[in-house]
């Protein structure tokens, strides 16, 4: 599971990173004013920092099922191919997830990706409630 979750993490720095640089390139090239960081509030923001922005805080809203979920596994030394092939699920539907959101961004293929995800952490959940 520790893999797994260090998977995460590595996606949520990743896509911090590029959120960072694409809010300092909207400011470099005149986009959006350094202001507007400040509030979030003021400017028409461009898509890439929209996108960026939302996808970068999505990795802080179903993921922290997934942490608690896969962290209870492991406090709990309790080993389940069952969860462990779903956490695995969730890290790769978060990738397809995020790729698809910050590149062509196709709406059906975004919600596949997202929904899958969902599922797989629904799926650990029940895995670790049965094993309890």
């Amino acid at each position: 599971m520790i893999y797994a979750m260090f998977a995460m993490v590595m996606l949520t720095f990743l896509v911090g990173i590029i959120t960072f640089k694409t809010r300092v390139n909207s400011v470099k090239k005149g986009e959006v004013s350094a202001r507007y960081y400040k509030l979030m509030q003021g400017d028409e923001i461009p898509e890439a920092v929209i996108k960026t922005s939302r996808n970068f805080t999505n990795q802080f809203e179903i993921p922290v099922l997934f942490y608690v979920a896969a962290s209870l596994f492991a406090a709990l030394q309790i080993e389940s191919d069952i969860a462990l092939a779903c956490a695995w699920i969730f890290v790769a539907c978060r990738c397809a997830h995020a790729f698809i959101h910050l590149t062509y961004n196709h709406l059906l293929h975004r919600i596949i990706a997202f929904w899958a995800a969902n599922f797989a952490v629904l799926s650990m959940w029940i895995s670790l409630v049965s094993e309890i």
